[in-house]
């Protein structure tokens, strides 16, 4: 598939594409958009920064072009649910851009802002309802909104919104939703047992996988520099200095922490910006607005930031703190090297957070080139297996707890890691702390909905 012309696009729709400077799809959307045209539920996998909101915003777009369904008050034809509010937002604006030349309306339903103007905005009923779940949630019960009559379902970062805590309240929402519909999954990553899940949801679905599960962007210098705990805050103003990050992102594991690593950095002269759970919607807007255009150099976030958050010519991403989850290893790396850009993603990673390193690099089946503070290469001690009964490899162990406990060594080569299992269990509404939302849970039950 070389142009948009030849996907069967309506000429509306093309000259949208061709409006945001588009001619030729990513492969995502060459394999996604003619499936969605064919009626298929889909199950699809991509690299983040690889156009999936397009693949299926167009031929939704389409579908409304062709077979216009009739509004009825608090009512939609067509409902997409995102983990986030910035997200929901984004595919929003999607959506506006590339239905400009069409009628149609489209309502965000987030959570952090008042509910009355969503609530008037259902009223006479809509296309698209673009929400996220527990907001979705507030109105369903409230009667604001009704999905009986919706057509088309699509669950944007999916391994996000069925992993911890959000199943149950996609369960609710589906079950009100006619069981005659076409349902898309689209994700960066999608582990094996969420995709064992989203079955539940789809009805022969076409499964496309363009880049191989969970690999980073090739264009992305990945590296980690393995330094102690208390040096981090130093080490952080030091690369931003000496690499002359342009436009970076630092990503902190709690709220606390990115306010704390903020603080810091305006107090080095670094101008940064924080946005998190505990911010409202008004102040996240804000803080996304002052790094897009520049008055901040850097956006200290929680993962939060770290899906679908589209902004360009982010030179760096530091992660201050290794994520609980390596898929969220991914998605915060692919912030960087977006439309065929190249980018850094430095970790820095203490002795506490082995096993954590060691989860990521099998999960990318790639060694990450490890070094100190001073460049000096580093190579990880073997991890010491556990016998079947033996003690001190269960639950509730610290990252890298049955890792040896002595320093890490210098070396001029790198080793291969097993790896080291490690999880913490957490959530947050609408995306809100990520870094803990996006965490595995003790158990494979699934957890209330958080968002």
């Amino acid at each position: 598939m070389k142009t948009f012309d030849e996907l069967g696009l309506a000429e509306s729709l093309l000259r949208a594409v061709k409006g945001e400077g588009y001619t030729t799809p990513t492969p995502i959307q060459a394999k996604v958009i003619p499936a969605m045209l064919d009626d298929r539920d889909i199950l699809g996998t991509a690299q983040t920064g690889t156009g999936k909101t397009a693949a299926f915003v167009l031929p939704l777009l389409q579908r409304l072009a062709l077979h216009p369904v009739e509004r009825t008050p608090r009512h939609c034809g067509a409902l997409i649910l995102a983990p986030t509010r910035e997200l929901a937002a984004q595919i929003r604006d999607s959506i506006r851009a590339y239905g400009r030349h069409m009628k149609l309306t489209v309502a965000l339903v987030v959570g952090g802002v008042k509910p009355y103007p969503q609530i008037k905005m259902l009223k006479p009923g809509v296309d698209i309802v673009v929400a996220t779940p527990g907001r979705l949630l507030d109105h369903m019960n409230t009667g604001a909104v009704k999905l009986d009559m919706v057509e088309t379902v699509i669950l944007d970062e999916a391994d996000h919104m069925l992993d911890l805590g959000f199943m149950p309240a996609i369960r609710r929402i589906m079950h009100a939703v006619p069981k005659e519909r076409q349902t898309a999954l689209l994700s960066a990553t999608m582990p094996k047992p969420i995709r064992v899940l989203a079955q539940d949801f789809l009805n022969r679905p076409v499964e496309i996988a363009v880049a191989p599960v969970a690999q980073p962007i090739e264009l992305i210098d990945q590296r980690v520099m393995m330094i102690q705990a208390g040096d981090k805050r130093r080490v952080l103003v030091n690369v931003l200095k000496e690499e002359e990050a342009a436009r970076a992102i630092v990503f902190s594991r709690t709220k606390h922490g990115a306010d704390k690593i903020t603080k810091h950095l305006e107090r080095e002269g670094i101008r940064a910006v924080a946005i998190h759970g505990n911010k409202n919607q008004s102040q996240r807007d804000r803080a996304l607005g002052q790094f897009r255009d520049g008055r901040v150099n850097v956006l200290v976030a929680t993962d939060v930031a770290a899906r679908g958050i589209d902004i360009d010519d982010v030179t760096h991403v530091i992660n201050f703190e290794l994520p609980n989850v390596p898929e969220s290893y991914v998605h915060r790396i692919g912030r960087t090297a977006r439309a065929g850009k190249s980018g850094v993603a430095i970790a820095f990673c203490d002795s506490e957070e082995r096993g954590l390193l060691r989860d990521i690099e099998r999960l990318i089946a790639f060694d990450l080139k490890k070094t100190d503070e001073a460049g000096e290469v580093v190579v990880l001690p073997a991890r010491i297996e556990q016998k079947k009964g033996g003690g001190g490899a269960g639950r509730g162990r610290k990252p890298g707890g049955n890792a040896s406990t002595r320093p890490w060594k210098r070396s001029t080569e790198g080793s291969r890691n097993p790896r080291g299992r490690n999880g913490a269990p957490g959530g947050s509404r609408d995306g809100g702390n990520a870094s803990r939302a996006g965490a595995r849970p003790a158990s494979n039950k699934p957890r209330r909905a958080a968002s």
